[in-house]
């Protein structure tokens, strides 16, 4: 396999899920407590991946082999860590729809998965890589899709641990920017090798904050909430702008468009009240002819006119742009009517920029309106929804 070959991350299919159980296997085995026997505890989280992915989330990252069964044959160096990596090279031999080169998986607090989140943080599990796949990058954006996924659920936190002794994880997860914290139980000491063991491996904890902000909670619209969103984004859109019939019936369409799409909800952590919404694509889609190969493009920003003046759009705008970049795109590219010079201001203020070589006129009955086109290059420095 060459390294050029590119990759897909998804979440896992149930036909997929003994191959993940294997290529975790695989990761532990060839990793630095590869030579350590594997506690009853581990081997109950490994092989509850059905319970993961029904409580959580568990994603892969998949050779781009759509339209192949493809038979796995690993070469496994070395004396095969006692056999346990040849057991799970044999498993990883089973005809899957496209190689699995790596996984991760994402937990809830509540979950029995779980060992360090507290209320509503997700926590970060069992991300491993296939040996032959690694030095790629797949781990790292296994780690940001993982984190795109709390940020779905408006976790305000991703938190994990990783072995003192391995040290290629904790450069990984330092370089997305985690940081060490001390949770309950948590070892003090650094362990040596010699005083090592599965049921003992002495953990360093991380955690990466996600929310910029206490009084506000940005994740997916819930399906009970999806008339609400209607409601409030034809009131955000009718309060400045006179609307055409055809633009009113796609302000409303919320439901079909989260069926499809991303619709992202913008609410008050108090309160629980609806705020803003906006409307992305989904990982490796588009939301409109606007964006080309590279680039995210967003929809419908809306903010509720008694909600105003606080911040909702600029947070929504942000959260488009984080997640460009969270997805290894370069720019963030959106249509605005030229009527729409409030958000104008406020791309303006962000830092957009007009793409003028992609706008063009619509006519809506007897009205013909310049439809604006804006962007902004992605950063792709350590995360910082606020930067």
């Amino acid at each position: 396999m060459g390294a050029a070959t590119a990759f897909t991350i998804r979440a896992a299919r149930p036909e997929e899920f003994p191959a993940v159980v294997a290529l975790t296997d695989l990761a532990f085995a060839t990793g630095p407590y590869g030579h350590l026997p594997v506690s009853a505890e581990r081997r109950a989280l490994v092989d509850a991946v059905a319970e993961r992915a029904a409580d959580g989330a568990v994603l892969v990252a998949v050779e781009h082999e759509p339209d192949a069964d493809l038979v796995r044959d690993l070469d496994v160096a070395g004396d095969a860590n006692h056999g346990r990596a040849d057991a799970a090279a044999r498993r990883l031999r089973e005809p899957i729809r496209g190689r699995l080169l790596g996984t991760v998986s994402l937990v809830r607090a509540d979950s029995a998965q779980s060992r360090l989140a507290t209320g509503e943080e997700a926590e970060l599990r069992l991300l491993g890589v296939a040996p032959e796949a690694r030095g790629r990058g797949i781990g790292e954006a296994l780690a940001l899709a993982a984190q795109e996924e709390a940020l779905t659920w408006g976790a305000p936190a991703v938190v994990l641990d990783t072995g003192t002794l391995n040290f290629t994880s904790q450069r990984l997860y330092e370089r997305l920017g985690y940081e060490r914290f001390t949770s309950a139980g948590a070892a003090q000491e650094p362990e040596t090798d010699a005083a090592a063991s599965e049921d003992r491996i002495d953990h360093i904890d991380y955690r990466l904050p996600l929310r910029d902000r206490d009084d506000l909670v940005i994740r997916l619209v819930r399906d009970d909430e999806l008339e609400a969103v209607a409601a409030l984004s034809l009131r955000a859109y009718e309060y400045a702008y006179e609307l055409s019939e055809g633009y009113r019936a796609s302000i409303v369409g919320v439901a079909p468009r989260a069926r499809e799409h991303q619709v992202w909800v913008a609410a008050d952590r108090a309160t629980g009240e609806l705020l803003g919404s906006v409307a992305t694509p989904r990982r490796g889609s588009t939301i409109s002819p606007l964006a080309q190969p590279g680039e995210l493009d967003f929809r419908l920003l809306a903010v509720d006119p008694p909600a105003r003046g606080r911040g909702i759009g600029e947070a929504l705008t942000r959260l488009a742009i984080e997640l460009a970049r969270l997805r290894g795109l370069d720019r963030v590219v959106m249509n605005s009517g030229e009527q729409m010079t409030g958000a104008h201001r406020l791309y303006g203020r962000l830092g957009f920029s007009r793409l003028s070589e992609r706008e063009h006129d619509i006519v809506e009955g007897d009205r013909r309106i310049r439809l604006y086109a804006f962007t902004i290059d992605v950063p792709h420095a350590t995360r910082s929804i606020a930067a």
